[in-house]
Formats: structure tokens, C-alpha cells, sequence
């Protein structure tokens, strides 16, 4: 069942991605198909336009999340002898470099790692998760963050972020550029596929915007399973999940930006549903529980 269910999430995480880069070529063609009558200029501008967007957000620093989140660096094992060799001890088992080590002041439980290779991967936790948590709880939910890391989620994650910006940007670029042209149609142009294109272009941003929540959820499940093959204790980590999410408090430093990054919701948000950045949590423990 374990193993399975980590094959079973690499392909849906493929399938997504291939998707999404589909669906942005696509967005590009509509573009220039609703102002010029052709597609392949569009398509070659989407692949500009995402490619541009997604390497200036891969460069940039995981010390911004930090920073962010007021998360305090822990430089060495004498600050926090427990935090420090369960983090070292997960990073060989997952033969990953040993991720930065932070904390953030706050009483509501949760993680959240950062970096996006494991050569650059950080870790922060909140006192809250450090204070409520048993040692075992506390061990499946930092394993869940190496293996977020070791299975390059965040770079996935902010590469997808990327493409959804550059989804928005063709988006308002077409709008702009339809209305200068105002809506004519030229003899290349099939009305069907005119109103295609159109439609398209308009609902592109929420279609993006979903696509990479699915990404998001996906990755939640595997990084599940990827903990459980760590620890071996796939109880632990589903008792902490149901610790985590029973606590209504909301992590103060947590913004809708970092929000994605947290081992469960920090904005404790009532309702988990399509514009959810995490799955159900009742759907994440019932799976652990199978394991």
C-alpha cells in the first residue's frame, strides 16, 4: 500500500504538470489567435513568458520565506538537542543533505520546509509544534518535511506558482490587446474557435489557479507517504495531523504566500474545497491509517 501510493502520486504529479504546461502553450495560442489569427507566435511568447517568470523565482533566496514567517535560525545542536538530531537522523535516512533549522515563536502547531533542492533545503517549526506534540508526532511531521525537500516539492510548487503568474500576464495581455483591436475578427479566424479562444483567455487565471492547488494537494499526499517510509510509523504522523488541525488558533506569522508551505492549513481555514491548499485532513489520516 505504501509503495504503491507513492508510484500512484508521481504519476498524478505528472500528469498535472504536463497538463499545466499544456494548458500555457494553449493560453498563448488563444492569445495570438484572438488578435492575429494565428497560434504559434502565442505559444512560443507562453514559453517565454514562463520560462522567464520561473527562473526568477527559482533564484530567489529561502531566506525571504524565513524572514517572512520571523523565523529564528538554529545554528547548533547545544540550542536544540532533540529538534537538531531528529532533523540529521531523517536527512541520512533520506540521503539528503542536512537542512537549515529554524523556529518560529508561535503556539499554533505546524512546519514548513523550504528550498527547492536539497542542497538549499531548509526546515522551520513553531514552539507550538515543539510544546504540544510528543517526540514521535513531532518526528513524523519533520519527516514529512525532508521528504517534501528530498522529492523537490518546493521547486515543484514554485514553478508552478510561476506559471500561474505567467498565465495571468498572457491573460491581461489579451484582454488589453482585444480591446485595442475591439474584438474584430479577421478572415483567418473561425467564429468557433474565436469564442474558444475567448473563453480560454477569460478563464484561464481560476483554470491556473486550480491546477496548481492539485499540484499542491498531490504533493501533500506523497510527502504523507514519504514520511511513513522514513519513520516506518505512519500512526504517529496521522495522530499529529489530527493534533494539528483540532487546534483552531492560526499561526500568526503565516500569510496566504507561505500558507502552501505548512505541514497543514495555518489559516485554519473551516472548509477544505477546490481553492484549497491542502487536501482533507480526514483524507490524509484515513490513508496513513491504511498504511
Amino acid at each position: 500500500m505504501l509503495y504503491k501510493q507513492i508510484e500512484r502520486n508521481k504519476r498524478n504529479t505528472v500528469f498535472i504538470v504536463t497538463g499545466f504546461i499544456i494548458f500555457i502553450l494553449a493560453v498563448g495560442a488563444a492569445l495570438t489567435y484572438l488578435t492575429s489569427g494565428n497560434y504559434y507566435s502565442g505559444m512560443i511568447l507562453a514559453a517565454a513568458i514562463g520560462g522567464v517568470y520561473t527562473f526568477i523565482m527559482l533564484t530567489s533566496s529561502t531566506n525571504v520565506v524565513m524572514r517572512m514567517n520571523h523565523a529564528k535560525e538554529v545554528k547548533s545542536k547545544q540550542d536544540d538537542p532533540f529538534l537538531w538530531h531528529t532533523v540529521e537522523n531523517l536527512a541520512m535516512a533520506a540521503r539528503i543533505p542536512m537542512p537549515k533549522i529554524f523556529i518560529i515563536q508561535d503556539q499554533s502547531p505546524n512546519a514548513f520546509a523550504t528550498g527547492t533542492s536539497p542542497n538549499k533545503g531548509s526546515v522551520a517549526v513553531t514552539t507550538g509544534l515543539m510544546n504540544r506534540l510528543n517526540r514521535e508526532e513531532i518526528e513524523g511531521v519533520l519527516a514529512h518535511e525532508v521528504a517534501h525537500i528530498r522529492n523537490f516539492d518546493i521547486r515543484l510548487a514554485t514553478i508552478a506558482v510561476a506559471l500561474v503568474s505567467a498565465v495571468a500576464i498572457l491573460s491581461d495581455l489579451g484582454a488589453r490587446m482585444m480591446l485595442f483591436s475591439r474584438g474584430n475578427r479577421n478572415q483567418k479566424q473561425h467564429p468557433a474557435m474565436f469564442i474558444l479562444a475567448l473563453l480560454l483567455l477569460v478563464l484561464a487565471p481560476i483554470i491556473a489557479t486550480l491546477i496548481r492547488l492539485a499540484i499542491s494537494r498531490n504533493r501533500e499526499y506523497l510527502a504523507d507517504a514519504s514520511a511513513v517510509e522514513l519513520t516506518r510509523n505512519p500512526r504517529a504522523l496521522a495522530s499529529a495531523l489530527q493534533n494539528i488541525t483540532g487546534i483552531e488558533t492560526p499561526v500568526r506569522e503565516a500569510s496566504s504566500t507561505s500558507a502552501p508551505l505548512y505541514f497543514a492549513d495555518p489559516l485554519k481555514k473551516k472548509a477544505a474545497n477546490l481553492f484549497s491548499t491542502h487536501p482533507k485532513p480526514q483524507e490524509r489520516i484515513r490513508r496513513l491509517h491504511n498504511m
